[in-house]
């Protein structure tokens, strides 16, 4: 291992669980991140610096105000920016560590896209804000054999477990797809520690997977209560009888038809995904004359006179801002994207 390498890792290859091996083993693995907000960033950091080989990024929206408050890797230029957050994390994570592949990929984790987001991966971590995806992350990770680390925060609660296919029940085993309480990070509030707990808890499960100590794993789903002071761990010993992922190998998800109409949970944002990319050179001469634009290289953000804002990403995505209404959506689609 080279000098720089030796000093960069040494205190965590004087952990003898790690070693000078687990760090090579490290550096010939890659993860996929999918979010890169609260759990993404501390995610992220912690593997980048960590000196996984390939930390591979991918989220679909943009930095924020609201988001500094737990997001650790964004500032207020990024917010001026209007920077898509996998984009301002790789920026970020390049200078922490320039001897890793970073990527940063910007767009929405779909069924059709999943698979070559996938490709040359180790392990799946969870850094998504709904079901929706996770299970789709659950069941895909299950059909290809790959291992996924669960994690979610809200309020002063979290949850976190590594789904091992083949070694572990999956993700639907313990919960139902139909749980959704509509308990958000923008309903109920959340406390940053949570954050970096369960992301933490998360990371350390993937690091003795990474490293090939699975004798170390937890093996539990383990959920707390920061605030009441509350801890649970749930042995993962046991599969649900006929869960449609694990045991039957139907992949619910995978079935499911694609809706291209979204409701982006407690953000009254509804997000439409267009068959062709968007040329946003294009549309902000199109759209000057009938709202106040703002424009970056990753988006264009378009301010209507009624109220609501559309945000377009080349990538075909649009957001409709400031509405859940998914017909209230569509109208201001229709009237001035079209189609």
């Amino acid at each position: 291992m080279e000098h720089h390498s030796l000093e960069r890792y040494s205190r965590q290859m004087r952990f003898s669980p790690i070693g000078e091996e687990g760090q090579q083993k490290l550096a010939q693995k890659s993860v996929l991140i999918v979010g890169v907000g609260a759990l993404g960033t501390v995610l992220a950091n912690h593997l980048v610096r960590a000196g996984v080989g390939l930390v591979r990024m991918v989220d679909r929206d943009y930095v924020e105000m609201s988001n500094l408050q737990r997001q650790m890797l964004f500032d207020e230029d990024d917010v001026k920016e209007s920077l898509p957050k996998a984009v301002a994390a790789e920026r970020k994570l390049k200078a922490i560590n320039s001897s890793v592949i970073i990527e940063g990929i910007v767009t929405d984790v779909t069924m059709d896209n999943l698979p070559k987001l996938l490709e040359g991966i180790d392990l799946v971590l969870d850094g998504t804000d709904n079901f929706r995806t996770r299970f789709l992350l659950n069941d895909m990770c299950f059909k290809k054999g790959i291992p996924f680390a669960y994690g979610g925060a809200v309020s002063a609660r979290g949850m976190s477990a590594l789904f091992i296919p083949g070694k572990t029940p999956c993700l639907r085993c313990f919960i139902n797809p139909g749980e959704g309480t509509g308990q958000t990070c923008d309903t109920i509030g959340v406390i940053s520690p949570v954050v970096d707990i369960v992301a933490s808890y998360q990371v350390v499960e993937v690091i003795k997977y990474l490293v090939e100590d699975e004798q170390s794993l937890r093996g539990t789903l383990r959920s707390f209560d920061l605030w009441n002071n509350h801890q649970f761990d749930l042995k993962m010993d046991k599969a649900k009888t006929n869960c449609p992922t694990c045991q039957n190998q139907e992949y619910p998800s995978l079935q499911e038809e694609e809706d291209h109409v979204t409701t982006l949970c407690g953000r009254e944002t509804v997000q439409i995904q267009r068959k062709e990319p968007i040329d946003l050179e294009m549309w902000s001469v199109k759209l000057e004359s009938v709202a106040e634009l703002k424009k970056t290289p990753f988006l264009l953000r378009v301010q209507l006179a009624e109220g609501e804002r559309l945000v377009l990403f080349p990538d075909g995505r649009v957001l409709i801002q400031g509405t859940e209404d998914i017909s209230r959506a569509k109208t201001l689609y229709s009237k001035y994207i079209g189609g």
